[in-house]
């Protein structure tokens, strides 16, 4: 199911920004003027030792301490490669956000976010493709993650 039809399915409003493919935060942040709120990174991980995956949302301007995120979940991590990403959320490179875990059909990955980002009264994402973000309020949010059956971690 496209994401549009299942945020209005689940009677959640957003705001559509439309903009360039952007691959980068640092590309995203020339077109996020319209924004409210707080502005992330989403990062996807798999485990070395099992088949456990894991997105990893922190705000934009933070850096990934794979360290601490290993030390936290007790295993250890790599970035997932481009056909993990495609199998398990339908996405592509440049298109990772939350939004892509209504494709993952057996819950196989865990959604780590940061305080930061769930407290925010705004957060915003692609809609799995690039040249959008959706806007929505933090209540809309956390209705959206409550739906899925993924396992979520708030640090």
């Amino acid at each position: 199911m496209e994401i549009k039809q299942y945020l209005q399915k689940l009677k959640i409003n957003f705001k559509t920004i439309l903009h360039p493919a952007v691959y980068t935060c640092e590309q995203a942040k020339a077109h996020d003027s319209e924004l409210r709120g707080i502005h992330s990174k989403n990062l996807f991980l798999k485990s070395k030792i099992s088949d456990k995956f894991y997105l990893i949302i922190i705000p934009a301007d933070e850096k990934l301490n794979i360290k601490q995120f290993e030390s936290l979940l007790k295993d250890k991590l790599t970035f997932a490669n481009e056909t993990d990403l495609k199998q398990i959320l339908s996405l592509t490179p440049g298109a990772v956000s939350p939004f892509g875990l209504i494709n993952d059909k057996e819950s196989k990955t865990s959604i780590i976010i940061s305080k930061k980002i769930w407290n925010s009264d705004y957060v915003s994402f692609h809609p799995n493709i690039n040249t959008e973000t959706l806007e929505l309020k933090s209540e809309d949010f956390h209705k959206y993650i409550s739906s899925l059956k993924n396992k979520l971690i708030i640090i």
